[in-house]
């Protein structure tokens, strides 16, 4: 079973904001998607379990909703939407973690990535369940089990290969902002008969990015020479003009879908506004569907 789908991602807001913000976020989605004719193209949520990271995070992390809480907040706000979500894995053990997805497959989320430990951590760290025993785990009870695609890092092939044998039906990539997802699938068609789906990344760019440097915090990776190519486009991008901005996506995007479209995989597409839901965003959004969208026969 495929999800065939495009998810936008909504974190949940700080706990000291309260639900108001979270409403607020959930009516962002509906009028941006009904003015730029997304209403009912986008058939999922998809609610980041976030947990603390590095102390150098650009934007502080605060206490954020669960995602159990934050998903029965807007749920009512976003009718026919339904639910896909991050779970950290590594802090919980067996049969904490089978009634956490339990309570989130109940509550109407159809997919889970299992996440591990962060960046200050090392893979194996952490007192709970590791991501990758995770999978073969709960296939009684999670049908769409996903993991973290990120196809510039060191290994990522092996990486992959192992988590599909261990029993991934599904990868969500880093956000993409290059194509080199396009050349890591074609290496590991050849390689494997594994074809997960994936869920290509993309994500909006605002100007506040070259004042706050979130997105270059998050796609981060010390000395590699193709993530620093990729945190230059999104410094190209937080300093251009919508038109050129919206191009300049749009471009990537079809050199991903063109890229990847005949190499076998399902394909889903995840779509992110970093900063929070914006008319811009959902602008350059609509644009990239307009050129390939989940279910279409091909690019248009």
């Amino acid at each position: 079973m495929t999800l065939n789908t495009v998810a936008l991602e909504l974190v949940p807001p700080n706990v000291e904001d309260g639900p108001e913000r979270a409403l607020d976020d959930a009516r962002k989605v509906v009028r941006y998607s009904a003015e730029t004719g997304l209403e009912g193209r986008i058939r999922h949520v998809m609610i980041p379990g976030m947990i603390a990271e590095d102390d150098d995070r650009p934007v502080a992390m605060k206490p954020k909703f669960d995602v159990l809480d934050f998903w029965s907040i807007i749920r009512p706000e976003l009718p026919g939407l339904r639910g896909l979500c991050t779970q950290v894995t590594a802090f919980m053990d067996e049969a904490s973690l089978r009634q956490r997805l339990g309570d989130l497959c109940a509550a109407g989320m159809e997919g889970v990535v299992f996440v591990g430990v962060p960046r200050t951590m090392n893979d194996g760290e952490g007192s709970g369940v590791a991501p990758t025993d995770a999978l073969s785990i709960y296939r009684d009870l999670v049908s769409n089990r996903g993991v973290i695609v990120i196809p510039t890092r060191d290994g990522e092939q092996g990486r992959l290969n192992f988590k599909c044998d261990r029993g991934a039906t599904y990868g969500m990539t880093q956000l993409l902002y290059s194509d080199a997802i396009v050349g890591f699938l074609t290496e590991f068609a050849k390689n494997t008969e594994h074809r997960p789906e994936l869920l290509l990344s993309f994500g909006f760019v605002p100007k506040v990015e070259s004042r706050v440097g979130l997105i270059n915090w998050l796609i981060q990776d010390p000395g590699n020479a193709a993530v620093a190519d990729e945190q230059a486009f999104v410094k190209r991008l937080a300093a251009s003009e919508p038109d050129q901005k919206r191009k300049l996506m749009v471009d990537l995007y079809k050199r991903v879908i063109d890229g990847v479209g005949e190499l076998g995989f399902p394909l889903s597409i995840h779509f992110e506004a970093t900063y929070g839901v914006s008319g811009p965003a959902f602008q350059t959004f609509a644009e990239m569907l307009e050129y390939w969208s989940p279910g279409s026969p091909g690019p248009i």
